[in-house]
């Protein structure tokens, strides 16, 4: 992580296998100052380490988030793994799907909702982006919807794909 002060901000420079030179700017403390109708359940840092992802989405961006956040984080450098995620299923689906559907901002966060979700977590603002974000964020909630009226509280074994990826989402879908 290339990290230079900026007035009281930070400047980051990233340089992974997605981005050459991509720059943003700090401008909110990390964790705080999140719009008010944003309100997720994990950090970046506690869902690399339940598990998301199959392990394969942070690991050539290291340099870019806190070391602590890679500390437990379940990664694997060779390819997915649905063992390395919290319910030990695939609840991905690919990122040609992604481009297709027109999820992703390819300027700003080429991989995608956790791309955003972690730099906007450690203070990135980009406002219309982030209220595009938010919305999609938002709409996972017919999800969160099914699993409670499909699912006894916390039957942690009830709808496991479903569980999965409202935990991409940053929902703490284990307390549903």
């Amino acid at each position: 992580m290339n990290i230079k002060n900026v007035s009281k901000n930070k400047l980051i420079t990233v340089n992974d296998k997605m981005q050459k030179g991509y720059k943003y700017e700090l401008l909110e403390p990390m964790g705080k100052n999140f719009q008010e109708n944003f309100k997720p359940d994990l950090t970046p840092k506690q869902m690399l380490k339940l598990g998301v992802f199959g392990g394969k989405y942070m690991t050539d961006c290291k340099k870019e988030f806190p070391k602590d956040w890679f500390t437990y984080a379940k990664l694997s450098s060779i390819k997915h793994d649905p063992k390395l995620n919290y319910f030990r299923v695939n609840a991905s689906q690919s990122l040609s799907i992604w481009r297709k559907k027109e999820w992703i901002n390819k300027k700003h966060d080429p991989r995608g909702w956790f791309q955003w979700y972690c730099r906007y977590y450690m203070g990135r603002r980009i406002p219309e982006e982030d209220i595009r974000q938010i919305k999609r964020w938002k709409a996972i909630n017919r999800h969160i919807a099914q699993i409670s009226k499909n699912c006894r509280p916390k039957d942690l074994f009830c709808r496991r794909v479903q569980r999965q990826a409202v935990l991409h989402w940053a929902y703490d879908s284990r307390n549903i």
